[in-house]
Formats: C-alpha cells, sequence, structure tokens
C-alpha cells in the first residue's frame, strides 16, 4: 500500500520559491526538499525534475496571481480596482534581493523553450484579467488608448518597475508599482 502523502504539492512549490528567492536560479531540489523538511526523493518523485518543479511552480504562480487580480476586482471603484490589480501582480516578489533572484531565475526560464511557453500563458493570462479591469474602467478613463492597448501599457509598466526596483530599490516595490500606474491612469483619466 502506497504511503499517504503528508506534504501537499502547494507546499513544496511554496518551497520552491522561497528558495529561488533566498539564491536564485542555482538551487537545488535538495534545498527544496529541506526548506520544505522533506527528503530530496519526495521533491524529485513529485515533479521529476527541476525543470518538472519549475513548470509546475510557473503554473501555480499564473493561478495565484490571476486569483489575486479578480480579487482586486470585486472593489467598488473599476478605476481602483484596475490599479490594484496591476500593484498586486509583483506584490509577492519581497525584497529587492529576492526580487532580483526571482528576475534571476526568470532569465534562465526564459531560455528554456518549455518554461518560455509557460511564462507566455502567464503574461497572456495577466494581459487578459487586466483587459477585462480595463474595459469595466474604460468610462472613467477618458483618455486611454483602447482595452487591448492599455492593457499592454499597464502590463509593461508593471514589468518595468519590477525590474528596476530589483535592481535600484528605493522605499517598497508595491509603492513605487502604486506610483507609477497612478501616473499612467491619470493621465488616462484626463485630470491635470
Amino acid at each position: 500500500m502506497a504511503r499517504p502523502r503528508t506534504i501537499t504539492d502547494e507546499r513544496l512549490l511554496e518551497a520552491a520559491g522561497t528558495v529561488i528567492g533566498k539564491v536564485g536560479p542555482g538551487f537545488t531540489l535538495a534545498q527544496v526538499a529541506a526548506e520544505a523538511g522533506v527528503a530530496v526523493g519526495t521533491v524529485a518523485q513529485r515533479f521529476g525534475s527541476k525543470n518538472g518543479l519549475l513548470q509546475a511552480l510557473s503554473r501555480l504562480n499564473t493561478r495565484s496571481v490571476v486569483g489575486l487580480m479578480r480579487d482586486c476586482g470585486e472593489l467598488a471603484d473599476p478605476v481602483e480596482a484596475l490599479r490594484a490589480a496591476v500593484v498586486v501582480i509583483y506584490e509577492g516578489l519581497g525584497t529587492a534581493e529576492t526580487a532580483a533572484n526571482h528576475l534571476g531565475q526568470l532569465g534562465v526560464d526564459i531560455g528554456d523553450p518549455e518554461l518560455r511557453a509557460l511564462l507566455g500563458e502567464h503574461f497572456t493570462a495577466v494581459e487578459a484579467e487586466l483587459r477585462r479591469l480595463t474595459r469595466a474602467a474604460a468610462r472613467d478613463l477618458p483618455g486611454a488608448p483602447g482595452v487591448v492597448r492599455a492593457a499592454r501599457v499597464l502590463l509593461g509598466v508593471a514589468n518595468g518597475v519590477a525590474l528596476d526596483w530589483s535592481i535600484r530599490p528605493k522605499g517598497r516595490i508595491v509603492d513605487r508599482l502604486g506610483q507609477d500606474v497612478d501616473a499612467v491612469l491619470t493621465a488616462w483619466k484626463g485630470v491635470s
């Protein structure tokens, strides 16, 4: 009879995210196992390899971020919902050091065809959620360049801030994201 699972895949993936934040793309399955408090074989058995672990982590991250963005959509003010959704995209990056380590892993992921495809799915899902929220806020953003372009611009702002802030950190990332998103939204509102 098979032994019951005592640790969930989500807990192992959470441990992987923590380890990547600490050490960057050079992390090992042994470090993930130690963080989760399990044997290396447990991680290898569940995900097959480091690449399999990264694929599962990418899928979980997409579901998590999109879920957080949808939660933001529950705010009464559609422009505030849109703003909150952009800010929440990178809310989990943590400190500048952990952000730099995660972005270092992103660089490695881009070089792998399977992980790059999952990144494409991630950004497509995030942009789709931004389109939905932009459409809901369109009446209050008369200067926006249209739903599709506006969503791309907001995603570009978020991605650019995450990269810049991880290299030149000052304050909290959510504050910096909020300021830059506010600048765009204010211009689109036509408010001076």
